[in-house]
């Protein structure tokens, strides 16, 4: 066990701008305290962002579909090929969806689902068009890593052929969703559930990167994992986002075990969640922007996480299935994110989903300027 001495010099030197190391990091999840971690992640926060801003988007996350292939015991959200609570969401019920969404002043949909065993490449390239085609104001985030694998592997493609037939057909950038904890050992040993090996994840990623999307990286932890191996995927991303600076953001939220075969293992704490949060902040040096769970941790938690190292709020949460399934149901209109962003002493800017800009919550025009970028002198 580190003693206080040793923290706080490990502190000092990220604050300072100086990378930290993987052992550091796991001395900063077991033995740092949680405000002087909240401090330095947020100092490291307004570094690299406008310490006045916090942003948000106003999107929706359509699940197209539940039904899966996969098996994964953490998922209370997907049905088997064959279940009669399966579905895949017709053209009708998508056009609904995403013109209540631009009503809402939304300017992007996130679309993802479960790995469906009959939709060819085809299916992909159509939606895409057809959304570009019908909606072209609309941001196109969409399909998670193991989606794309699936597809790769089942039309038998080289995946940078399936990744550049999807962005000729409109695809804008892909979320990063299918990460969880990006060890093996915990993906396939521990949760027997082979959709995509660390290695699968980040190939997806870094060919999206090399052929121009953004994308956004994440991690769902609480599934019985170690602190080595929370740090672990910390690694990976980071030494991808060396390689490519392709990641926008990165997300950390805790698993939920609400109808899961998982129930046996309690979800982490607020304080938890703000530990881990922290740490990241302060290990991810490379990737300016940190986003609060406020989704599985509940409003009042997602508030206090700016005070830990997040500079932004992710989305209202229009719509929302995965994590609502297992649990985790909240929700906030446009005005109350703004009254929460406001209470913690912050100005609430709308952004883009690449934070390449913002709404003006007035005008709703859509202004070019970085979103929560540091402001130049």
């Amino acid at each position: 066990m580190a003693d206080r001495a040793e923290v706080s010099a490990i502190l000092r030197k990220a604050v300072a701008g100086t990378r930290i190391t993987d052992d550091e990091a796991v001395t900063l999840l077991r033995d740092g305290e949680l405000l002087e971690l909240g401090a330095a992640a947020n100092a490291i926060r307004n570094r690299l962002n406008d310490p006045k801003v916090v942003t948000y988007i106003v999107d929706r996350n359509i699940n197209y579909t539940n039904v899966c292939v996969y098996k994964c015991k953490f998922c209370a959200f997907y049905r088997r090929p064959g279940d009669p609570e399966g579905y895949l969401l017709s053209r009708e019920e998508l056009r609904q969806k995403i013109q209540e969404t631009i009503d809402l002043g939304g300017t992007g949909v996130l679309l993802q689902g479960g790995v469906h065993p009959d939709l060819p490449l085809e299916y992909y390239e159509e939606l895409l068009r057809w959304m570009r085609e019908e909606f072209p104001e609309v941001h196109r985030h969409a399909f998670s890593a193991p989606e794309i694998l699936f597809v790769a592997r089942i039309t038998k493609k080289p995946l940078r052929e399936v990744m550049q037939r999807l962005i000729d057909a409109g695809l804008q950038s892909v979320p990063g969703g299918g990460a969880e904890i990006l060890v093996d050992s915990v993906r396939i040993d521990s949760l027997s559930y082979p959709k995509a090996s660390t290695k699968g994840w980040l190939d997806v990623h870094r060919v999206a990167h090399e052929l121009g999307l953004r994308t956004t990286a994440t991690m769902m932890f609480g599934q019985g994992e170690t602190l080595e191996d929370r740090i672990e995927h910390l690694r990976v991303v980071r030494e991808l986002q060396d390689e490519t600076q392709g990641f926008t953001a990165f997300i950390a939220w805790t698993f939920q075990n609400e109808n899961t075969e998982m129930t046996d293992i309690p979800p982490e704490s607020g304080f938890e969640y703000l530990r881990m949060q922290a740490v990241a902040r302060i290990y991810m040096d490379n990737v300016r922007s940190i986003q609060s769970s406020w989704v599985t941790q509940g409003l009042g938690i997602g508030q206090l996480a700016l005070e830990f190292g997040a500079n932004d709020m992710g989305s209202i949460m229009i719509e929302e299935n995965v994590v609502a399934a297992a649990g985790a149901r909240n929700h906030v209109t446009s005005d109350e994110m703004k009254r929460l962003i406001r209470a913690a002493g912050y100005e609430p800017v709308q952004r883009l989903t690449l934070y390449q800009g913002f709404v003006d919550g007035e005008t709703g025009v859509r202004v070019g300027r970085e979103a929560g970028a540091v402001p130049s002198n």
